[in-house]
């Protein structure tokens, strides 16, 4: 029985281009800034995003943190969402690492946060206050059921930041997600944006590796604080090989996984006891309660397992499954059969 992995995107395997690609990359050391394959890499992210510069870095994580450190000194405060991952699942970093002093507010259902009460949130100078540096957005926003978040918004946000002389960065780990389901340009979406981090091994199919863009001057600092955390990375360009591959081939793939995460969410939608809005997927990303009246959620998980079907529980009762280039149209319909049969 083949395995339906709807855990996440991270899953996806490199394509066969990609494997052939990282096998005849051309390398150097990039810590001495000389491997030819990861300075493509870097440039072709820098000019996606309109920015001046990018560092190519082993995770997501490890951009969002290096960006922190970059933007913050110890003791600067940052305004981020309760439901963001960098507050959620990576690990307090800024925290412990960067002496960053989180101020938490709470996400909107469509992943952004209101802006009046960030405006109200900015620290004013005191004595007792942290300064309030930077405001971290999301997008799209993993735990808001993977909303993709406009133009308009992100603009209105940068123009805030610009009046308290604040800067923003954006955790963009599926920004071509969002670029894809809104039909916009990924420069519109960072354009006025200090930094913004993506990453190559979700959807995209890379196997490993994430992008810090922005000006000159902030990446290089993010290129040091890269170092001391570990991520100079040698001959690095095997890696950034296949980030070229998935920059330039499988970006407009996205939109396959957005149908099935339609068709998915419309098939669960109708199932006894799982409750679902199908209107509120707008990009691969289905967040689904489950509230049958006899079937416990552990149940639920254990018979899709012995099914062969995998997906995230992210608390009791709610469950995550994240569609990507490998999973088909047939298999999205036995996830649903298999589903239906075991909440009859």
């Amino acid at each position: 029985m083949n395995t339906i992995d709807l855990r996440s995107d991270t899953l996806t395997q490199p394509t066969k281009n990609m494997r052939k690609a990282m096998t005849e990359a051309e390398v150097g050391d990039d810590v001495f800034g000389e491997d030819p394959t990861v300075n493509r890499l870097e440039k072709i992210a820098a000019d996606r995003m309109g920015k001046e510069s990018a560092v190519f870095v082993p995770s997501g994580t490890m951009g969002n943190l290096i960006s922190m450190l970059s933007h913050c000194n110890r003791g600067d405060e940052i305004i981020l969402g309760d439901q963001s991952h960098i507050f959620l699942n990576e690990v307090g970093g800024i925290a412990a690492l960067g002496g960053i002093h989180p101020h938490i507010i709470s996400n909107e259902p469509d992943g952004t946060l209101n802006l009046d009460t960030v405006e109200k949130k900015i620290r004013t100078s005191d004595l007792h206050y942290p300064p309030t540096r930077l405001i971290a957005l999301e997008n799209t926003h993993n735990y808001c059921m993977g909303s993709p978040i406009g133009p308009e918004y992100m603009q209105q946000a940068s123009d805030l930041a610009k009046r308290y002389g604040l800067q923003i960065h954006v955790d963009g780990a599926r920004i071509f997600n969002a670029a894809v389901a809104l039909e916009v340009d990924v420069k519109d979406l960072v354009r006025e944006v200090d930094s913004v981090m993506f990453c190559l091994s979700k959807g995209l199919s890379a196997p490993v590796g994430s992008l810090v863009c922005g000006n000159k001057k902030f990446i290089n600092r993010a290129r040091k604080w890269r170092k001391m955390v570990g991520g100079g990375m040698r001959q690095s360009g095997h890696l950034a090989a296949a980030g070229i591959i998935a920059l330039n081939d499988l970006v407009d793939e996205l939109k396959k996984d957005h149908f099935n995460a339609q068709v998915l969410a419309k098939g669960l939608a109708r199932l006894n006891g799982i409750a679902l809005d199908p209107e509120l997927v707008k990009t691969n990303i289905i967040f689904f309660n489950l509230k049958h009246p006899t079937l416990n959620p552990d149940t639920y998980l254990e018979k899709l397992e012995t099914q062969g079907i995998k997906m995230l529980a992210i608390e009791p009762g709610v469950f995550r499954a994240v569609l990507h280039r490998e999973i088909s149209e047939s298999q999205i319909e036995r996830v649903i059969r298999v589903s239906e049969e075991i909440t009859k």
